[in-house]
């Protein structure tokens, strides 16, 4: 499976819960951590691990399975390290905290917009 249908397959399941505020940066020219970071957030712990758990399952139908994962426990910031591919999924004031975003800021910015569904 191609990183961009990884990609599109995690950014789909994270739109499916309402997910807020996805993102997809591309740090493989920053980094060798990963080759792109996903990034969202839930309005609550419970939605984070819903988050996290539905990006799971989608990509585990695919025999897809993380090399890693952190934080699910609490459910504030959890990781799922799949490698090349790591997502981040918060609880929102979480991710308003630590800013990933601007820490990352000279990563390219992906369109995630083709993978979301219009409301």
């Amino acid at each position: 499976m191609t990183q961009n249908e990884m990609i599109k397959i995690a950014v789909e399941a994270l739109d499916s819960k309402r997910a807020e505020d996805i993102q997809v940066l591309g740090i493989r020219d920053l980094t060798i951590i990963a080759d792109y970071f996903i990034i969202a957030n839930g309005n609550s712990n419970t939605q984070a691990k819903s988050l996290a758990d539905e990006v799971e399952f989608k990509l585990k139908e695919k025999g897809i399975t993380p090399t890693r994962v952190e934080g699910y426990q609490g459910g504030n910031w959890i990781i799922l390290d799949y490698s090349d591919i790591v997502i981040h999924v918060f609880y929102k004031e979480t991710r308003n905290f630590y800013t990933l975003e601007r820490l990352w800021s000279d990563a390219e910015q992906v369109d995630v917009s083709q993978y979301l569904t219009a409301e």
